[in-house]
């Protein structure tokens, strides 16, 4: 007799955190004996997590809404409890894996245990009693930017009228089993819910390697990584004007490669800016390498090239502030990159773990004196040990325990 566990999450038709995260439980769950359904708001091609991570989910089955993504945007986090209950109606799981916090209308008379995992607790973002924590930990910038104008910020209002209808209150009076990604969101949940979740980092994509023996210092190049998507919060206009003419008057010949997801017109857009603000400031700009420049703005780069870009570079900057994790900081870590992150958030406190593993900044003078520490000083650090921490198997053997108690 098959024993099911039911993985929900929002949507899964694109590469992210919170699709890596679960894609990893339905894996774990699958290894420990249990048949994985997949639920979520919109259809998906599950066979593109081969690609993506390293994980096969096209065996699976699925259930989704017969919408596109275009059909509800940001009120599909209301419904995501509806494809899950049809899972649970249909194949009576023991488990059910959810990352969103809109399940209460199936959590009232369960019959499974119920584990959620939290990226970020979205109360600090809707409730107004939680405003000095927003002030603290800053407005989520893909919400100011996408429906901070009008008239998207009266959709964002009435979202947030209607969330607490779906929304669960408070993780702990619902779920077996709470979970966070780092220590530094461990501590934001507390803040917000009372109590701390068990802090379960991501892992790695099972289809990043940690590389054992890292290319030596003196054989690499004074170069500076990044990745992420082209957009607002990962803050490339402030390093292109802020750090990066510090960095290049400190260590001539430095150059940073910018490697972004660019699939849309504001990614895109936001790329054409960061590009003129580094030609406002006198840096030569490339989106090839071969060429000559100062900074390389490469978007939609095949893994191939920026591993090989990582293979050549000293160190990655991580210039977000408050990043929940950082799966960027720890894939550059596995290929023993030194890496240079914000004093805040996950990265800083579970990855960079304060300064063992890597370097710390608050300010764009501290960064650029980081960077060129990490660019002319072969450290004793090993960001490659902190890597091998964060595999896949570690967070199954993790995962599994948690759910068996």
């Amino acid at each position: 007799m098959e024993r099911y566990a039911v993985v929900a999450h929002r949507y899964w038709g694109s590469p992210g955190g919170g699709q890596l995260v679960c894609a990893a439980a339905a894996k774990a769950l699958d290894e420990g004996g249990y048949k994985p359904v997949l639920t979520g708001t919109f259809k998906f091609d599950p066979s593109r997590y081969i690609e993506w991570y390293g994980i096969d989910l096209a065996k699976y089955p699925t259930i989704t809404m017969p919408v596109g993504p275009r059909a509800f945007g940001l009120w599909s986090r209301l419904l995501m409890w509806m494809p899950a209950k049809r899972a649970i109606e249909r194949y009576r799981p023991e488990v059910l894996f959810i990352d969103d916090a809109a399940y209460k209308p199936i959590a009232a008379d369960k019959s499974f245990r119920l584990i959620e995992y939290i990226h970020f607790p979205l109360e600090v973002y809707v409730r107004s009693d939680l405003r000095e924590l927003r002030d603290k930990f800053s407005e989520d910038p893909y919400i100011v930017e996408r429906y901070g104008r009008f008239p998207l910020n009266i959709y964002w209002r009435i979202f947030t009228s209607l969330l607490p209808r779906y929304a669960r209150d408070n993780p702990f009076r619902y779920a077996d089993v709470v979970l966070t990604n780092s220590k530094w969101t461990a501590q934001v949940a507390k803040l917000v819910y009372g109590q701390e979740p068990r802090v379960l980092n991501p892992p790695l994509p099972p289809n990043v390697e940690v590389v054992e023996r890292p290319r030596p210092f003196e054989e690499r190049r004074p170069w500076v990584v990044m990745l992420g998507r082209f957009s607002q919060e990962k803050r490339y206009h402030w390093v292109v004007t802020e750090v990066a003419p510090r960095l290049i008057k400190e260590v001539p010949g430095a150059k940073i490669v910018i490697f972004g997801g660019a699939a849309t017109p504001t990614l895109q857009a936001y790329r054409e800016r960061v590009r003129k603000l580094a030609a406002g400031v006198g840096l030569k700009t490339a989106e090839d390498l071969g060429a000559d420049a100062d900074v390389y703005l490469i978007a939609n780069a095949p893994r191939r090239l920026i591993n090989d870009a990582m293979d050549k570079a000293r160190a990655f900057l991580h210039a977000t502030i408050n990043e929940h994790w950082g799966i960027a900081v720890a894939e550059a870590m596995a290929r023993g990159l030194t890496p240079v992150v914000h004093k805040s958030g996950g990265a800083w406190t579970d990855l960079v773990m304060e300064g063992r593993y890597g370097l710390g900044y608050t300010t764009a003078e501290e960064a650029a004196e980081a960077l060129a520490k990490a660019l002319t000083q072969e450290l004793k650090i090993n960001p490659a040990e902190r890597a091998a921490g964060l595999t896949y198997p570690h967070f199954a053997k993790a995962l599994l325990e948690l759910v068996a108690r």
